[in-house]
């Protein structure tokens, strides 16, 4: 069932005045994103039927808990309101990330799931209702890293259509973009560098118009735990070696 933009005009009105007084809005996020008609996106309906898309371009801070027993736990707000939780499991493999997108009235609408056997990271994305829409993977072949958002049913490997959103950009400073396959630049991710902490991220997330707020949440959750697993991966081979350089072999 496709979003009709008129019912979204009348449904957001109300909060327009709150969404125009936004602090993080104010500060800005660099470049405006581009308006999309809702009809255009590749899903076929809105993760969450009340607030996934606004007739206005959205800013929202995703801030990681600094007190969290899973590691992977955020909160997200709007205009100094809380918008949207992520959660992630309790008990999973490791490498096996899992994390759960709830709305501000506690339902779920979202899951990204790690697939553990992947060529490249790869996270299976589903809607409230455990329904695969789709999945995010990191490209292998790219100059800089890139990740892709594949709708389901869009094939596998060269057979696969183009993805329906491509996230490209500096992604160790964390900051980066996500464009819809026209083109058009329908969120802007970056790491609030004045609101930062060394013990957890506060991330910018502005989001076009149209767009499907939720979608942009998971998948900027989903490509943070994917670069800290790397971070992980590197402090743990590092450690190795040291260990190993640590006990020289005598003769």
């Amino acid at each position: 069932m496709k979003t009709n933009l008129g019912d979204i005009r009348t449904r957001t009105q109300s909060t327009t005045t709150d969404l125009r007084m936004n602090f993080f809005d104010m500060l800005g996020v660099g470049d405006e994103v581009e308006d999309i008609d809702p009809e255009s996106l590749p899903l076929e309906a809105p993760l969450c039927s009340v607030d996934s898309i606004s007739a206005d371009s959205r800013c929202f801070a995703i801030a990681e808990r600094a007190i969290s027993f899973t590691g992977e736990d955020f909160d997200v707000f709007l205009g100094g309101q809380r918008f949207s939780r992520v959660r992630g499991a309790m008990l999973h493999l490791p490498g096996k990330d899992k994390m759960s997108v709830w709305s501000k009235d506690n339902r779920k609408v979202a899951v990204m799931d790690r697939k553990l056997v992947a060529v490249t990271p790869t996270y299976d994305i589903y809607d409230g209702n455990n329904q695969k829409i789709g999945w995010l993977e990191k490209e292998v072949i790219a100059l800089t890293d890139s990740f892709s958002f594949y709708t389901e049913g869009s094939g596998v490997g060269p057979f696969k259509i183009p993805p329906a959103f491509r996230i490209s950009g500096d992604f160790i400073d964390r900051k980066f973009v996500m464009k819809s396959t026209s083109g058009k630049i329908v969120a802007r991710v970056k790491k609030d560098g004045i609101f930062q902490f060394d013990a957890f991220n506060h991330y910018q997330v502005q989001v076009s118009s149209g767009m499907d707020a939720y979608l942009v949440i998971a998948i900027a959750c989903a490509i943070d735990e994917e670069f800290d697993e790397e971070h992980k991966e590197r402090e743990r081979k590092a450690e190795e070696k040291e260990k190993g350089e640590g006990f020289p072999f005598f003769s």
